[in-house]
């Protein structure tokens, strides 16, 4: 697999009194589309129920559009967006209100919950992956655009199949979801981590890589098992190499283009950035 080095983005060496980290302490992974649930797809069939009940039918690329907000928050960007805003006033003679987005948040809630569990298996060399990590003294953490009640399912499924962070932060346990940076802050103060340049956060969304950012962190886009290509593994292996090759390097420019240092395939690949960024923090690099 491919692994590719976003443009730099390297700071100068510190010439301040506090000295550059020179270990890496953890990993935060995002959840559906990252570690499980290839092609991120348990979100999608609900966004899409929720507006078709209010007459306002959505394609499923329109749907991955704001993935990895907070799902309310990404329902009420969905309402925002062109031309999903006209086709809603075209139904409904008005914008879509804050109510709305209220009731069909609170639709869209059960709708996936019911079925998370079935979007639980870890992706292919996730599980092997993160116990190599761990063999080098790592901790994991892991946030998400779910809710608390959400991961109250999601987790001890995941769990079952090999697959489990030491801390997950949900959407709802802090002020504001992604970009804002707060899950991978509370990630640092619940792992007990030195500092968050000794953290790299993996993601298969933009606005992942754009949280990531915001928190100071090293950040790895995952490209072709996440959101960016939005492909389970069976319609993934089923694609011609040549068309295969066209998504992943879309994806590569999206990702690259979002800020992200890193850019793999899928987690399986990441060891590699991991040998990188500690050689990188030992020359008294930042992210």
């Amino acid at each position: 697999m491919q692994t590719v080095l976003a443009s730099p983005r390297r700071r100068p060496l510190d010439a301040s009194p506090r000295p550059a980290r020179s270990r890496l302490e953890a990993i935060v992974f995002d959840w559906a589309g990252t570690t499980v649930d290839h092609g991120c797809m348990a979100p999608v069939a609900s966004f899409l129920e929720v507006f078709r009940r209010r007459g306002v039918p959505l394609s499923v690329a329109e749907a991955r559009v704001p993935m990895g907000a907070h799902k309310r928050t990404h329902i009420e960007m969905l309402t925002r967006m062109e031309p999903v805003a006209a086709r809603w006033l075209v139904v409904h003679g008005r914008p879509a209100s804050p109510a709305d987005v209220d009731a069909m948040f609170a639709e869209f809630v059960p709708l996936q919950i019911a079925c998370l569990e079935e979007h639980s298996a870890p992706i292919d060399g996730v599980v092997e992956t993160v116990r190599a990590l761990r063999a080098r003294g790592l901790k994991i953490g892991s946030t998400t655009g779910f809710t608390r009640a959400m991961m109250d399912v999601l987790l001890p499924a995941s769990r079952t199949r090999g697959y489990y962070p030491d801390v997950a932060v949900a959407a709802t346990d802090v002020p504001a979801g992604r970009p804002f940076p707060f899950m991978c802050l509370k990630n640092v103060i619940d792992l007990g981590i030195s500092s968050v340049e000794s953290c790299v956060k993996v993601d298969d969304t933009l606005i992942g890589i754009e949280e990531g950012l915001n928190a100071g962190m090293w950040t790895v886009g995952v490209t072709l098992t996440g959101n960016e290509v939005g492909l389970s593994k069976a319609d993934l292996d089923a694609l011609a190499p040549g068309a295969r090759a066209v998504l992943a390097s879309r994806a590569r420019a999206r990702m690259r283009a979002a800020g992200a240092h890193y850019v793999i395939e899928s987690v399986a690949d990441i060891l590699p950035c991991i040998d990188d960024i500690q050689s990188r923090l030992g020359r008294r690099e930042r992210p």
